[in-house]
Order: C-alpha cells, then structure tokens, then sequence
C-alpha cells in the first residue's frame, strides 16, 4: 500500500469522446472533464473526438499509452450495451492489469441517479505502460459522476491511504497543447 503525499503531483493527462455526433462545439462531456482536470491542477496535454469503432478507440489509446508525456487518459463515450458501443473490446486487450473496481464503484455510485439502469454500463480502467485509463460513458451527468467519486480523489497524491500516482510513469513537467481532432 503506497503512503499518500502531501502535496499535489499535477499529471499530464488525454481526453477522448468516442462519438458519432459530437463535434468540437457541443463535445461537454470532453468540456467537463477538460475543466475538471484543468481546475484539479493537473495538465491537458492531448485531446480527441473520435467515431465509435473499434480499430480506431485502440489505435489513439495505443499511441497516448506509447507516448512519454501522458500519464492518463480519460475516455467518455462507447461504453454502453449497445452494438455500436465498442470502447471496453477496444481498450482492455491493451491493459497490462484491469482496474476492476473502477467499474464495479461506477455502478454503484449510478445507482443512486438511474437506478438499475446502471448494470448496462460497461464502464471499465485499467493501467498499460504506467499509464492508467478510465473509460466512462458518454453522458456529462456521467462523467461528472465519474470524476467527482472515483478519478479526481484517484489522480490525487494526497488520497489515502492509496492512490495510482506511484503506478504511473513518472515524466518531467510538460507544457499542455490542447487541440481537438474529428
């Protein structure tokens, strides 16, 4: 069990929307978690609205789990029980461990807002190349949920008595560059 810090360890972070619909105008869910992070003090150093496919979703985690300046990457959209719904077969081939109380709490903490609806929620993490990504759905009042309960506290050297900052790589400070591809 890792000890908590006393001070906050601001993480370089991606975000990306996995949508058929959203662009750069009306992507909140991608908003809020960009604000969130931004306000909880950590960096945006990538962020992408893409088309929910399966060769895709993999292809850009791929690249931000390679990279040596994200330590996290936050993705909404695609995690629902739909056919069309391709993030969880997309990401967890690429997890060197799942993190399989991140789904588990999501659901439970849905719960209280949708009821039984929540078991169609296929949210899922997991950790690859020390980096640790949270997969959520596409929903703002989701991924507010998301982060409020679960990611913030989570991204948070102080959160004890553990937390995934000594699980990540470990980068010098980078200078965020946010750009929203479609």
């Amino acid at each position: 069990m890792s000890k908590a810090s006393k001070e906050f360890k601001p993480l370089s972070l991606a975000i990306l929307t996995v949508s058929d619909s959203r662009t750069e105008q009306d992507d909140s869910s991608g908003d809020y978690l960009r604000d969130a992070a931004l306000e909880a003090g950590h960096h945006v150093v990538e962020r992408q609205i893409i088309r929910d496919n399966l060769y895709n979703i993999r292809a850009v985690v791929s690249q931000w789990v390679a990279s040596e300046q994200i330590q996290a990457i936050l993705i909404n959209g695609g995690t629902g029980f739909t056919t069309g719904d391709n993030t969880p077969q997309a990401i967890k081939p690429l997890f060197d461990r799942e993190i399989e109380g991140f789904g588990e709490l999501f659901r439970m903490v849905s719960f209280e807002d949708i009821g039984t609806s929540t078991i169609q929620s296929r949210a899922l993490a997991g950790l690859a190349n020390q980096t640790v990504i949270f997969a959520m759905p596409g929903s703002t009042r989701a991924c507010t949920t998301a982060w409020e309960h679960i990611i913030a506290s989570q991204l948070d050297a102080r959160t004890g008595p553990c937390n995934f900052i000594p699980h990540v790589k470990q980068i010098p400070h980078v200078k965020p560059v946010l750009h929203i591809k479609k």
